[in-house]
């Protein structure tokens, strides 16, 4: 794999943590599940041992919340190619909800090359503070 390739991979993978956050912001809960594999899993930050699995699981998950006014920013985004076809990374949240605190915490990730397009394979959240 060529430098230019594996920058290609990174620059896909971490569109995909912008897209997430500002999909998830809009409320487009159809737009944040397509962003996961169909066999991609995903734990929320509040509970990373609660394993959501599936994309269809992923959109129900995500359909199911009340609606609410939310900015997630992410930053700190590393990611690293671990072949043509997948890489992992890591980022730092910041979620402010319009009638709570700020909360803060991280996001671990794998990503896979499917037909597709880039995706998340797994989405780990968990709380800092």
């Amino acid at each position: 794999m060529t430098r230019e390739e594996a920058i290609g991979i990174e620059h896909e993978c971490a569109r995909l943590v912008a897209q997430y956050a500002n999909l998830n912001d809009a409320g487009d809960h159809d737009g944040v599940a397509n962003l996961y594999a169909v066999d991609g899993r995903m734990t929320r930050p509040s509970a990373p041992d609660d394993w959501i699995e599936g994309r269809e699981a992923i959109r129900a998950a995500f359909k199911s919340r009340p609606p609410r006014t939310t900015r997630h920013l992410c930053t700190n985004v590393v990611v690293e190619v671990i072949s043509a076809t997948r890489a992992s990374g890591e980022c730092a949240i910041a979620l402010f909800l319009s009638d709570s605190e700020v909360r803060v915490g991280k996001y671990q990730d794998l990503f896979e090359r499917t037909p597709e397009g880039w995706k998340f394979a797994e989405r780990r959240g968990s709380m800092t503070f």
